[in-house]
């Protein structure tokens, strides 16, 4: 995930949680009929470790599936990033079709980006009041994933839909389907992850923080004071953060503290994680407080204090955002298991980027997620009866991010030791969703089907390419006065620039008429222009080892088809092994250096070439389609259900034999001659 791009951006869309509205959901026609169609969505399974650990004689759920029906590759969206990757699901369609092409989308009108998938919307009116601001209209969120989506066909049949934490799904769908919202949904603050962390150890503390905010502390009279930052209280003027005091009693002689929150006590041994705690965050009198779940951690007491906050969590008992349908389907699933992570990506890796945790202490984190979708997934599964089951783990995505560096010892920052300590967390994962699938199988019978899929798979992360300082370099982009770093935000001379870059696959023309200070004019200019930066892309190497950066440039007139492709980048630029665009271009930076090594742990990704990182896809019946892609289920879950694909969807069932010509949408010689259409 482009955890740190997400977070960025969403900032800047970020508005009051307070003015939202949460309408109800649709009824349910009765369906007569007993056929279970279950999905397990396990994101970032690769394919190829999954052979591995057949090799070794593991994982033999899957095995045992494989044997009942089929094992393929299943390739994944251009790009193969999940908020596409799960809209090609989610739809069956290509990104022609959504409209999801990147995680970050920019507006030509001003070069800004934005997030892709949802929009929040302040309310149009308010009345000011003093100090204060008071809504008369209502704000709304918005989800930005156009077509839709296949569980609507299904509740609209009468078939029960159960759909929890699918990616690219906030807000979620309104109809008759019980859900809960996952990647995508943001944190109480309005970004994706924003934890706090409280030291008394100014080294503690980066120089260029990411996805946190950081308080230099210090004990005075045996206790640290400070303050827990909330939403942003739009209530009143400036919409100052809402902020909730603590005091800290710090006894470093025992290594314990005792937290002091309003109406609470927190009591915390050095290296303990706290149960979740609800946080309650007035905005003004008489209207109600905004509610918010976050877990602490108590990293140390002596010699230094340092107390870890998680994000803040939206309070699945009193959402302030709408995450589920039917309101209060979110509250029953907490009533029955506890609070839950509700943040879209609870996986917090900005703790390791910004050296807050050890790879051990991440490791803890991502051990209570993990086994608190154990929790969810068995009680959502011990209650479901028939019609349609979807579940979701971010567990084999987020941790394969992180713990790529533990298996390949290629990797810059390959840590024997942490490998020694914690064994192959990827492999471990895996055998962890073999037990799910074991648990599926062990209920299995001759009216279910059984599917297990995931959006794509890994490779590693070994170099950073910065695509921007490429198209300066080669002439395509203008800095002012002949800098050689700088930023599309800052010091770009759009006069004299024709391509630019933003997000983690994207590239646009500087096309006149489209973007505020375009110069490329349409047509015959632009598709030429086109065709170089193609051409020359797919050229691009590494001087240090002479391989190829680029394994392939796709233009999106050639790729996509469907209604939105002239919103589409017009080039999607996928890497070759072991590359992949660096965070700061993909944010609009331009870098001094054009290559340059990773050393973060973030060390696996997949925002490269689309045939370097093909899915999973097992199922319960025979995969009929050679080739099967994302956009493939759709037509065969609906299938199951005796219900036709809708016209406007491209895939075609994997259960059904090879389509027809011209069927997936693939009618240009280009996207004829891929190896994976």
């Amino acid at each position: 995930m482009g955890n740190a791009i997400i977070k960025r951006v969403f900032i800047l869309g970020a508005v009051a949680l307070a003015c939202l509205v949460q309408p109800g959901c649709g009824h349910r026609k009765e369906w007569p009929g007993q056929k279970k169609v279950i999905v397990l969505g396990f994101d970032g399974m690769d394919p190829r470790i999954v052979r591995e650990m057949f090799a070794k004689g593991k994982l033999t759920n899957f095995k045992r599936l494989s044997e009942m029906g089929d094992f393929k590759n299943l390739w994944s969206s251009i790009p193969p990033q999940s908020p596409v990757a799960w809209s090609n699901f989610i739809t069956g369609k290509n990104p022609g079709g959504h409209a999801v092409f990147d995680f970050i989308h920019r507006d030509p009108a001003t070069y800004l980006p934005y997030l892709s998938t949802s929009e929040t919307i302040p309310p149009r009116r308010t009345l000011k009041l003093g100090e204060y601001i008071m809504p008369i209209s209502s704000g709304s969120v918005i989800l930005k994933r156009e077509g839709r989506a296949f569980w609507e066909y299904l509740t609209e049949a009468g078939i029960p839909a159960i759909v929890f934490r699918i990616p690219s799904n906030f807000p979620p769908v309104e109809c008759g389907a019980k859900s809960v919202s996952g990647m995508g949904t943001p944190d109480l603050m309005g970004t994706y992850g924003i934890y706090q962390y409280y030291t008394t150890n100014a080294g503690d503390i980066p120089k260029d923080p990411s996805g946190a905010e950081f308080t230099l502390v210090h004990i005075a009279d045996g206790a640290v004071r400070s303050s827990i930052a909330g939403p942003r209280n739009t209530y009143k003027k400036g919409s100052p953060k809402i902020e909730i005091d603590f005091t800290a009693w710090v006894d470093q002689e025992h290594r314990v503290a005792r937290i002091d929150l309003p109406g609470q006590r927190v009591l915390l041994s050095q290296g303990e994680w706290s149960d979740w705690i609800v946080l309650s965050f007035p905005r003004m009198p008489l209207v109600s407080p905004v509610k918010g779940i976050c877990r602490m951690y108590l990293k140390g007491v002596s010699p230094h204090f340092r107390l870890y906050v998680t994000p803040i969590n939206i309070d699945p008992t009193c959402p302030a955002l709408p995450i589920d349908t039917p309101t209060g389907y979110a509250r029953g699933i907490a009533d029955d298991v506890g609070y839950f992570y509700t943040q879209g990506m609870p996986e917090n890796t900005k703790t390791l980027t910004n050296g807050t945790f050890t790879t051990d202490e991440f490791y803890a984190q991502f051990r209570m997620v993990l086994d608190e979708n154990h929790r969810l997934f068995d009680c959502l599964f011990s209650k479901f009866r028939k019609g349609f089951f979807f579940y979701y783990y971010s567990s084999t995505d987020l941790g394969t991010h992180i713990f790529w560096h533990l298996r390949d010892k290629n990797h810059p920052v390959y840590d024997a030791a942490a490998r020694e300590r914690l064994g192959d967390v990827i492999e471990n994962t895996y055998e962890e969703m073999d037990r799910t699938v074991g648990k599926v199988l062990a209920r299995f019978d001759d009216q279910t089907t059984l599917i297990v899929m995931s959006d794509h798979g890994f490779s590693p992360y070994y170099k950073a390419f910065s695509l921007n300082t490429w198209l300066l370099r080669n002439g395509y982009l203008v800095l002012r006065d002949n800098a050689t770093a700088g930023s599309l935000f800052k010091n770009i001379d759009w006069g004299r620039t024709r391509a630019y870059a933003l997000g983690l696959n994207s590239l646009y023309i500087n096309l006149r008429g489209r973007e505020k200070y375009g110069i490329v004019e349409p047509g015959d200019e632009a598709s030429a222009l086109r065709k170089e930066l193609k051409e020359k892309l797919e050229k691009a190497t590494d001087p240090e080892n002479g391989k190829r950066v680029v394994r392939r440039a796709h233009l999106a007139t050639e790729v996509y088809s469907g209604p939105h492709v002239g919103r589409a980048p017009d080039i999607l630029v996928g890497y070759d092994w072991g590359y992949r665009t660096s965070w700061e271009s993909a944010l609009g930076d331009v870098t001094a250096d054009l290559l340059t090594v990773s050393r973060e742990k973030w060390s696996g990704d997949h925002c490269g070439a689309t045939e370097i990182v093909p899915g999973i896809l097992f199922a319960s019946k025979k995969i009929k389609l050679a080739q099967p892609h994302l956009y493939d289920i759709a037509p065969a879950i609906l299938a199951e259900f005796g219900i036709s694909k809708p016209a406007d969807m491209v895939g075609t069932s994997i259960f059904e034999g090879a389509p027809e010509a011209g069927r997936r949408g693939g009618s240009r010689e280009e996207l004829r001659a891929l190896p994976y259409q």
